[in-house]
């Protein structure tokens, strides 16, 4: 459960071409992890309505589509594959709360510093973890992600990586971020009969050295994390200090 080696294959989900030739071959609308019904409680308790929202690796998922139908008025959406942005483009051309831009989450100098309200991550950094350079990777994508957040703003992760393995990355002193956690059970997943009652809806706690409680058990093993990181205040720059160290397995 703690290392994302596990979850990889042989594709480099970082690469543009592997996506490319994916939604090609595989053009149906696809929700990574969770839809946005499940999602839809952390997203309403932490995001307005009225925030400018950035989709980072939007891929052909109907979450946009979804988070308008619920009154979310302005979501920019982007991905590294031109085939994703050409086929979400024709797709939602007449939805003008959702745009579309080809870009990659590494680089995203098109856009001002403290652009968003919110930024929206449901499998993208867990791709970059997959790929070559994955620290490196991820933390020029956190770090752009901070870049772009206003003060007060909301970056949500949601993904399959424990605090173990991802309170490294994400708890970097430079970002700022007062970070909130939840788990949530696979789609589909039966709590076993007799089991204690927990609520997902509620924080999950973490240690002082960024990992899950020893006495602590999920309903589901295998859960979907969701980290609601809210910048807090200024940032301190390009630095790369980390508030827990970065362990083999949390790459």
């Amino acid at each position: 459960m703690y290392s994302d080696v596990s979850s990889c294959n042989t594709y480099n989900y970082g690469d543009a071409l592997y996506w490319d030739v994916r939604y090609v071959q595989e053009a149906e609308s696809f929700d990574w992890y969770q839809r946005y019904a499940s999602l839809r409680p952390f997203v309403r308790r932490h995001i307005p309505a009225s925030s400018r929202v950035l989709m980072v690796g939007c891929g052909n998922a109907l979450m946009s589509e979804d988070m308008v139908d619920d009154g979310y008025e302005n979501i920019m959406n982007v991905d590294i594959s031109s085939v994703a942005i050409d086929l979400m483009r024709r797709k939602y051309e007449q939805m003008p709360q959702l745009k579309y831009m080809e870009m990659d989450v590494r680089d995203m100098s098109f856009f001002p510093d403290e652009s968003f309200d919110a930024v929206i991550d449901k499998g993208t950094l867990d791709s970059l973890m997959c790929g070559s350079d994955a620290p490196i990777s991820a933390a020029r994508m956190l770090g752009e992600v901070s870049r772009l957040l206003k003060p007060g703003g909301i970056y949500m992760l949601i993904t399959y990586g424990d605090p173990k393995v991802r309170m490294p990355h994400l708890s970097r002193s430079n970002y700022s971020w007062k970070i909130v956690l939840y788990a949530i059970p696979r789609p589909g997943f039966k709590k076993p009969a007799g089991s204690s009652s927990i609520s997902h809806l509620e924080p999950v706690p973490i240690t002082e050295t960024g990992s899950l409680p020893a006495d602590f058990v999920l309903d589901d093993p295998d859960s979907h994390f969701i980290y609601v990181c809210k910048k807090m205040g200024e940032t301190t720059g390009p630095g790369n200090i980390s508030s827990y160290p970065l362990i083999a397995d949390a790459v």
